[in-house]
């Protein structure tokens, strides 16, 4: 367990400090910024780099939403989710340190301007409302836990799932960056509010709400719909 802890740790500190990173670091660079493009890919990179890195040792969740929806699903185990929720927690926060301490050495940086953290209203990148923000983040954490599932069961082409993962995030990012900035994980929303203070932690609650909804929803149509039944083969004519 010490290792599958250590390996959430280190896992959500390379998802905040690379996905995060490249939105504080890289997208405004004048003309050479990655923008919301480059965003996207960065965090989808992080995952599908760390899934091949640590699937074997964590299952890579690096995210409290993933793993309260993989529990109910019955992939994961109740008894294992705080211990994963507090690894992920801490090291988001860990990396979000380490990006302020990076970002911080340049003058005029002002980590109260937001510090890619996420937001609804005024603070939405593009102005959308609570309730926008709440539907967004619901829908896009039921269906990337929903590519998860799918891509780890049993029955799916071995070796493909950590693709199928990152593509899937820098999707979800590419929709939703101009709505909320894109969370869909508690644990980097929480990494950087932390640093940002203000309106950044008065607004984080929708951001473990909407993501954890999200999951459980997510969880219970894979269940529902796509899960094997013990009578059902994965393929027609399967023995």
């Amino acid at each position: 367990m010490a290792k599958r802890l250590f390996g959430e740790f280190f896992g959500t500190f390379w998802l905040v400090f690379g996905g995060c990173g490249s939105a504080v670091l890289a997208a405004g660079y004048p003309q050479l910024g990655i923008g919301f493009v480059g965003v996207s890919l960065a965090f989808g990179l992080t995952v599908l780099t760390m899934a091949y890195t640590l699937g074997h040792v964590s299952g890579c969740h690096l995210n409290p939403a993933i793993s309260i929806g993989a529990a109910v699903a019955k992939r994961f185990a109740w008894k294992d989710v705080p211990g994963y929720i507090a690894a992920q927690v801490v090291g988001g926060a860990v990396g979000a340190g380490v990006l302020f301490l990076i970002a911080s050495g340049k003058a005029g940086f002002d980590v109260h301007a937001g510090f890619a953290s996420n937001g609804y209203g005024m603070h939405s990148p593009d102005g959308y409302s609570l309730l926008a923000c709440f539907v967004a983040e619901v829908v896009l954490t039921a269906f990337f836990l929903l590519i998860i599932l799918g891509s780890t069961h049993e029955s799916a082409p071995k070796g493909f799932a950590p693709i199928a993962i990152g593509l899937g995030l820098t999707l979800i990012h590419l929709i939703s960056i101009p709505v909320t900035n894109t969370s869909v994980n508690p644990a980097r929303s929480t990494a950087v509010a932390i640093f940002a203070g203000g309106w950044a932690l008065s607004q984080l609650w929708l951001f473990w709400i909407a993501p954890i909804v999200g999951g459980i929803v997510g969880a219970l149509i894979h269940s529902a719909l796509f899960e094997k039944t013990p009578l059902e083969p994965a393929i027609v004519g399967e023995k």
